[in-house]
């Protein structure tokens, strides 16, 4: 229990130095872009350059009275200091077995997708799915769509087609590609065939 305590206290410190440093950032950023020095804002905060120093380098926790201060000398909201620490912390976790199991678009009859996962951002989908063909597959070595795709065997052998090229993938063997060139698999050699794919794009292109 000592130990449990002990390692929920080191990531509470861990997460707090994270969010001291990314605030020190963002009171850097808006000092350099005012073009002030340490010394400039010093005197329009009123505090010493010290402490400035320590909080633009993550090294003291600032509180809210002295954010506030921060945030009208440098003439910005309080939330501005935090942005790119709520930006930076995404996380998509899915416990073994519970991936959701969807029908893409162009999905072909016998081909299981397994989304293992889903990204927030707002300029780069980011898809990972684990893919499980069987006897009954149909082999189809044309999808095409936007993007780039990475492809990783788990188990079985199929012969994937990527434009005028084959591969013979087999577990452990990898393959990225454009995925806007006709891709697929040509040829189901050993069955069940299990792969990742990741595949991703910009959202303004799919």
């Amino acid at each position: 229990m000592a130990e449990k305590n002990q390692n929920n206290h080191d990531l509470s410190d861990a997460l707090d130095n994270d969010l001291e440093i990314s605030i020190g950032r963002e009171v850097r950023g808006f000092r350099k872009a005012m073009d002030l020095t340490v010394a400039q804002l010093a005197e329009l905060s009123g505090f010493s350059i010290g402490m400035l120093s320590k909080i633009e380098n993550g090294l003291s926790s600032p509180s809210l009275s002295t954010l506030k201060s921060l945030s009208q000398a440098l003439n910005v909201p309080v939330t501005a200091f935090f942005r790119k620490y709520e930006e930076e912390r995404a996380a998509s976790f899915v416990p073994a077995g519970t991936g959701l199991i969807i029908e893409r678009r162009g999905t072909r009859s016998g081909h299981q997708y397994q989304l293992l996962g889903h990204n927030a951002s707002k300029l780069v989908a980011l898809n990972p799915y684990l893919i499980t063909l069987t006897e009954e597959s149909d082999v189809f070595p044309l999808f095409q769509h936007s993007g780039q795709e990475f492809l990783y065997m788990l188990e079985g052998i199929v012969t994937y087609r990527h434009g005028d090229k084959t591969y013979q993938l087999k577990p452990g063997d990898a393959l990225l590609f454009d995925s806007d060139a006709p891709h697929g698999p040509e040829e189901l050699n050993k069955v069940p065939i299990r792969f990742l794919s990741i595949h991703s794009y910009t959202r303004n292109a799919y």
